[in-house]
């Protein structure tokens, strides 16, 4: 995408289904201000690429505007709010507003990053990579893609890489909505896949989870239609941080996937006791229609770099790939720290062993405050609230501790983000001056 719209890519997906969702409710009256600021975005769009260069002051005017819209978004209803943005746009939003609110963000616990990487030996190769950064990493490329192949027993063909997991989702997406497709999925889950597909055309069917708070696989499998175009599983699932039995997940795609595909999402798996034996890869390996997305957002701490690819059928590839720009989205200096991080079982060790111990803390402060929370599978934790969820987000940024909140089951609900020990700490202080 060209830098002059992707300055305005933000405003220019969201702020639409913002001003619907408005109409919606009834209250476009109060938000006059935002429509016609939305007119001044269309036009901005809409200027070729010499005429946005020399409208310097028409990006300053954009840049003002987010910042106003931040302060009206968190004034917006609840409902509107969970439902209007993806993931990825909230965890985004998440951290701008605390940033806002105070100046310097004591504690960043809103978007499961892992503040113990990357790795030495990844910054280093990292630091070797920029030499040549002036030629197309196509070694690296094919050293890389060799590299997962090789370790997870499966051909090149049934791998795709991108910068990150994100374009993928969307390029599933894209593919999935065609013909008005139905995606169905769990809720709450990771939305963007479905909220995407909807935006361009498909039905997005949101099964409730169970009482354990965990994906309802058989209910799942119950609302499958002529018309169901893909299942998506995020497994461990955000935001509630549970799992589903491998074996019972097993059974389910082998059974399923004879239907419709089924999109695993694995972002969280590498915090498992052992995350080979409860990916579903092993269906792929088998020829079963599965899609596997894998990130090195997470344990690796690649969330900055960008570095993520999905594991399936070579046909699956194949669709997929025209609807994502594929590992030529990757910048050498990432593909070569991948490369080094890929093998670096110490550091995943280490970093997990932090992490642990950064939850076992959180959980000690929620039990002391009389706080019940849902056992977590990955590095993060949600637990029920016993005030407002919006007023509790807005007075721990105050606090410069940035979280998320969801409302689901009757309850409103925090996820924390598993931080270094001293943002744990950071988030005690502000979390008991509240509870």
């Amino acid at each position: 995408m060209p830098g002059w719209q992707a300055h305005l890519n933000l405003q220019e997906v969201w702020l639409p289904i913002y001003i619907a969702e408005i109409q919606k409710a009834g209250k476009l009256t109060q938000h006059k201000q935002l429509k016609d600021k939305l007119k001044i975005l269309t036009m901005a769009n809409q200027l070729n690429r010499r005429s946005w260069i020399k409208s310097t002051a028409l990006l300053a005017g954009a840049a003002t505007f987010l910042s106003g819209t931040l302060e009206k978004l968190a004034a917006m209803p609840r409902n509107i709010q969970q439902n209007f943005m993806s993931d990825r746009m909230a965890d985004q939003y998440s951290i701008l507003r605390a940033d806002e609110a105070r100046p310097v963000i004591k504690a960043r616990l809103s978007a499961n990053e892992n503040p113990f990487g990357p790795s030495a030996g990844a910054k280093k190769a990292m630091k070797k990579a920029l030499k040549s950064s002036y030629q197309y990493p196509f070694m690296h490329m094919r050293e890389l893609t060799e590299q997962i192949a090789q370790h997870e027993g499966i051909k090149q063909n049934n791998i795709m890489m991108d910068a990150g997991s994100s374009p993928m989702l969307l390029g599933a997406a894209l593919f999935y909505a065609k013909n008005g497709g139905e995606i169905i999925s769990a809720d709450p889950s990771y939305n963007d896949l479905p909220s995407d597909a909807e935006r361009h055309g498909a039905k997005w069917t949101k099964v409730p989870l169970t009482s354990e708070y965990k994906i309802d696989l058989d209910e799942m499998e119950a609302k499958i239609t002529d018309k169901t175009a893909l299942i998506y599983i995020c497994n461990p699932n955000n935001p509630t941080a549970t799992i589903l039995d491998t074996v019972k997940l097993k059974d389910f795609c082998e059974r399923v996937s004879k239907k419709v595909p089924v999109f695993v999402d694995e972002a969280y798996i590498d915090y498992l006791p052992d995350p080979q034996a409860a990916s579903m890869i092993d269906c792929v390996k088998k020829g079963q229609n599965i899609i596997v997305a894998r990130t090195f957002s997470k344990l690796y701490g690649f969330a900055g770099l960008r570095c993520g690819y999905i594991i399936a059928q070579p046909e699956t590839i194949k669709n997929l790939s025209k609807y994502s720009t594929g590992s030529m989205s990757l910048s050498a200096p990432t593909l070569a720290a991948a490369i080094v991080a890929y093998g670096e079982k110490d550091f995943l060790t280490d970093a997990l062993k932090k992490t642990m111990a950064s939850k076992e803390y959180l959980y000690s402060v929620l039990k002391a405050e009389g706080y019940e929370y849902i056992p977590s599978s990955a590095n993060f934790v949600m637990f029920p609230l016993k005030m407002d969820s919006m007023r509790f987000s807005q007075e721990m940024s105050k606090r410069g501790v940035s979280i998320r909140t969801w409302r689901f089951s009757g309850k409103e609900w925090c996820r924390v983000s598993i931080g270094r020990m001293d943002e744990m700490k950071a988030f005690a202080d502000a979390f008991k001056q509240l509870s």
